[in-house]
């Protein structure tokens, strides 16, 4: 009983290995904003940045602390060194609570703050971003894994037809209607077909493991692509509308703009140091136990004006500082400006020649077609040889890998476009 059950838990784990899963474009793009680890560590990041405005804002919030406090002292005792005042110490048990609210800091610490909303913002495009470049992977092993799957449904159809040749060949040259030559030569055709065939099947084992990889599982999967459109869309031409499409959507580009606003703000907060800063503070509590000199509760408030005077010029080289950081931010606007302008020309005349290769890939596969045709017929009659034949057969299969070469890069050029448009988000 226990063998049977091992051989059916065996048989299952195998069949389950074979299993191939059906997946789209969208499905893929889903799931690997869903899983993979990238995309999650980018939330967690911008979450946390979230959390420091709060943290700023926090200074100018009313804020209470309670306080137990228990002292002894030797009878008489008095701090006698160490500072400018000379306070009796009495034996106590003391309760309170303190309290204290920032009336005005005439607009630092809102300038903080708003600094610091913009520099979360910008970790939101950042997390934009991210998901951008894993749609850009999904779609490019996506494409390359169709790609190798076509390839290899090409391979199989050349191995077939070969050795269909091949059998031919043979049963002619036992007929001695054929020569051993032309017997060798179908033998090296349909040999160097199955070489391809081998090579393919790589091809898609890799293809399948990248696809894996991108959607951030181990590599192990296997999948069954399913294309969303056969029609292969048309690219369009206005070159100068993408420009301005990118730079209004670019991730990156709207990341840098938000700290240089934050970086803005901050020089404004620091050109604020110099202002005082004015608090409001009280206390209040109780002495359960306590000397016969004090009183048993107390409670008392005040006002605290701080004003800044004199610091060695810190304040001035944090405010240069700012300012600098400001213009630099500036700076790195403009420089990624012109390189999202780069890559979109690149990203565009790749795709533009792609589409271009599309029309002149199948034009070839038509002339190989025919060739083939009158390339058998010609054997056929005995008016070709089995060298001419060969040749048109190399000929279609590479102009069918062309082909289909040719159409999903195309596709993946396109989806390198988008990305660069900023339009995959």
């Amino acid at each position: 009983m226990k063998v049977w059950l091992l051989i059916l838990l065996s048989a299952t784990t195998l069949a389950g290995q074979d299993v191939l899963q059906r997946l789209t474009l969208a499905q893929a793009e889903e799931i690997a904003l869903r899983n993979h680890p990238r995309i999650s560590a980018q939330r967690y990041r911008a979450a946390a940045a979230e959390q420091v405005p709060i943290q700023v804002r926090a200074d100018r919030l009313p804020f209470a602390t309670a306080n137990v406090t228990g002292a002894t002292a030797l009878d008489r005792s008095r701090v006698a060194a160490g500072a400018l005042n000379n306070p009796i110490i009495y034996d106590r048990l003391a309760t309170g609570f303190t309290g204290g609210q920032m009336l005005t800091d005439f607009g630092r610490n809102r300038d903080l703050v708003r600094s610091a909303e913009s520099r979360a913002g910008a970790q939101r495009e950042i997390t934009e971003l991210t998901r951008a470049e894993i749609v850009l992977q999904v779609d490019r092993a996506f494409y390359t894994l169709l790609r190798a799957q076509a390839v290899l449904r090409i391979g199989q159809q050349t191995v077939a037809s070969r050795e269909v040749v091949a059998d031919q060949v043979g049963a002619l040259a036992r007929s001695n209607l054929r020569s051993t030559l032309d017997v060798s030569f179908a033998n090296v055709n349909l040999a160097e077909a199955n070489l391809l065939l081998e090579q393919q099947q790589n091809d898609v084992q890799s293809s399948q493991a990248n696809l894996a990889a991108a959607l951030g599982g181990n590599g192990a999967e296997r999948f069954e692509l399913v294309e969303d459109a056969k029609t292969t869309p048309t690219l369009e031409n206005d070159l100068d509308d993408m420009l301005r499409r990118a730079i209004a959507k670019r991730p990156e580009l709207a990341s840098l703009r938000l700290d240089e606003t934050a970086a803005s703000q901050f020089a404004k907060a620091e050109s604020r140091l110099w202002l005082p800063t004015i608090s409001a503070v009280g206390t209040l509590g109780y002495l359960p136990a306590h000397g016969v000199d004090i009183r048993g509760n107390w409670a008392a408030a005040g006002l605290n004006v701080s004003i800044p005077i004199f610091n060695g010029q810190l304040f001035k080289a944090r405010k240069i500082q700012a300012d600098l950081l400001t213009r630099a931010a500036a700076d790195r606007v403009k420089d990624a400006e012109l390189q999202v302008k780069r890559e979109v020309r690149l990203a565009y005349l790749n795709a533009l020649s792609a589409y271009q290769r599309m029309a002149l890939a199948k034009k070839l596969l038509e002339q190989a077609s025919l060739a083939l045709d009158l390339s058998r017929t010609r054997y056929e009659i005995g008016l070709g040889s089995i060298v001419e034949l060969s040749q048109a057969e190399l000929g279609l299969t590479r102009a069918e890998i062309g082909g289909v070469s040719a159409r999903f890069d195309y596709l993946a050029r396109r989806a390198e476009l988008n990305y660069q448009l900023g339009e995959n988000r």
